[in-house]
């Protein structure tokens, strides 16, 4: 029977009930340690009678009746979907199973990766924020989503639209490692405009989750994906969150596992920054500076010496002071594209704004 399964012979067996058992609706991880407590291996537990499973501390007979009809081909069958897909599966006690993650509340059973899995052993940040942001928020989620990855802490975030994206692109962007955490199974790319970022994540960073490949994502499938991220993160940072937002859901799964909350401030006039400035009210520690966030990491290398870059051709527009709407058509750019590099460029210090939305050089001395 066992070759039929995986080529490993009886520890691909138990390793395929292992998965079949965990993947049985309605078992979760104190069900799943029951089980194993009382059948000694995952092999056990679907081989036992429905009246020894329905007398269990804590099971159902409609979760009893679940485990009587999970076979390990059921696991075998999954092994090989993500064999096909170029990931992997690890369970809670293969070596490269996150330590971080045996620790929480509700620790998952089991995670499917797709890319460079040695990222899980890397110190880690969770960036988090809205779907719909601001150009602020855009701008301070890449900046410290760069910094870290710069010193070698790998972003983690949930792979969804707005600043999630957004912080994978500035850690790849950046040279480091980024870990995309999915509200399902691999080979479902959700959203569906997130392609290019998910192969991109997949080849150059790490996909994980907990789902089984093919899986689609669910009304609950997110909340339990936020309290992954947070925690595989020695620390949670919300860049911008409205009252509501989900990234709120991924701040409480945090602190109930006593990892560290920042946000980044906003102002009290914008929707979108409803939520951090609240949290920063009820005792967040504030990230004015990417500083502000390395400090948590004494171990984190020093950022790499960045390449000599060619000249910005937005501040070579500037060699006069000049116009907003003047510099664009100099430049042959959308106003919003100018805008943008030159509110980078004024926060970097190198630029000045002047009265009639008319910018200038700042004068280094």
């Amino acid at each position: 029977m066992g070759a039929t399964l995986t080529p490993d012979g009886e520890s691909g067996e138990r390793r395929a009930a292992y998965v079949a058992l965990a993947l049985t609706p309605g078992i979760g991880s104190a069900r799943l340690r029951t089980l194993l407590d009382a059948c000694d291996t995952p092999l056990g537990a679907l081989a036992a009678p429905l009246a020894f499973l329905c007398g269990l501390p804590g099971m159902s007979r409609a979760a009893a009746t679940a485990v009587r009809d999970a076979s390990p081909t059921d696991g075998a069958r999954t092994l090989r979907r993500i064999a096909e897909l170029g990931g992997g599966c690890l369970l809670p006690d293969d070596e490269g199973f996150p330590e971080a993650l045996r620790q929480i509340p509700d620790p998952p059973t089991l995670l499917f990766a797709l890319g460079r899995t040695s990222l899980l052993a890397h110190p880690t940040v969770a960036i988090v924020g809205s779907r719909d942001h601001t150009a602020y928020g855009a701008l301070v989620c890449r900046q410290l989503a760069s910094a870290a990855a710069e010193r070698g802490i790998a972003v983690v975030s949930g792979m969804a639209r707005g600043l999630d994206a957004q912080a994978h692109e500035a850690a790849l962007a950046a040279g480091g490692g980024t870990i995309g955490v999915l509200g399902n199974g691999l080979g479902v790319v959700y959203p569906a405009a997130n392609r290019a970022l998910y192969e991109r994540v997949g080849r150059d960073g790490l996909l994980l989750t907990e789902f089984p490949p093919g899986d689609r994502p669910r009304v609950g499938s997110f909340p339990r994906r936020n309290r992954l991220i947070s925690g595989l993160a020695r620390a949670t940072v919300v860049v911008e969150a409205r009252a509501g937002s989900g990234a709120l859901i991924t701040v409480e799964a945090a602190l109930a596992q006593g990892r560290e909350v920042l946000a980044v401030p906003g102002p009290i006039t914008s929707p979108t920054s409803v939520g951090t400035n609240r949290l920063l009210r009820d005792g967040a520690t504030p990230v004015l500076a990417p500083e502000d966030l390395l400090l948590l990491f004494p171990e984190a290398y020093p950022a790499r010496r960045p390449k000599a870059e060619p000249p910005d051709p937005v501040l070579e527009a500037l060699a006069q002071p000049a116009h907003l709407d003047a510099v664009a058509t100099t430049l042959g750019r959308p106003v919003e594209e100018v805008l943008a590099r030159l509110c980078e460029l004024e926060i970097a210090g190198v630029v000045e704004q002047r009265p009639g939305r008319r910018f200038a050089r700042r004068d280094p001395g």
